[in-house]
């Protein structure tokens, strides 16, 4: 059998990286194309109500949308047949005892994803999308409910009133 000498070490050739970049330009399109924002689609009809005086909200990464008027479709629960209130993408019962334990649950949820993101629980913005037809009593509801769980950053979505603009 011959034997084999060898010639001093051998060297590994290097790793060829010039694929690198874009097999992460293709990552990063990939997640930019299948993620989406936290927005729920309402499901109630919502139709702001005109404002004279307004501003913008400044932090909106914690912010829990509540939704209150009439049912867009079949199926979904409303409190006599013309309100229903959507919490985030899940909606309240009609009954008032139950609905107050929907919207505090709702809110104790929130303020625990909020502190697991390492975040204060009392920098939550609640907004409350009204549509304009709903009557003050289903609104009062609520917001003794937010009020009772200590939930006190509250923010009205309106729209401008183009009339009163300079």
């Amino acid at each position: 059998m011959a034997r084999f000498k060898k010639n001093g070490k051998k060297e590994l050739p290097e790793i060829n990286n010039s694929s690198m970049s874009d097999i992460i330009f293709m990552f990063l399109f990939f997640f930019m194309v299948i993620t989406t924002m936290r927005e729920s689609d309402a499901a109630v009809k919502f139709t702001a109500p005109h404002a004279t005086e307004y501003q913008k909200l400044e932090k909106k990464s914690s912010i829990a949308t509540i939704y209150m008027g009439a049912p867009k479709r079949d199926g979904i629960p409303a409190i006599d047949e013309k309100v229903s209130i959507q919490l985030n993408d899940k909606f309240a019962s009609t009954r008032a005892e139950i609905m107050r334990r929907d919207v505090s649950d709702f809110i104790k949820g929130e303020r625990e994803s909020c502190a697991n993101k390492g975040k204060d629980p009392n920098t939550i913005t609640y907004s409350l999308k009204i549509d304009q037809e709903v009557q003050m009593r289903y609104v009062n509801i609520l917001k003794q409910e937010l009020r009772e769980n200590n939930a006190l950053k509250i923010n009205y979505a309106t729209k401008k009133d183009k009339k009163n603009e300079k």
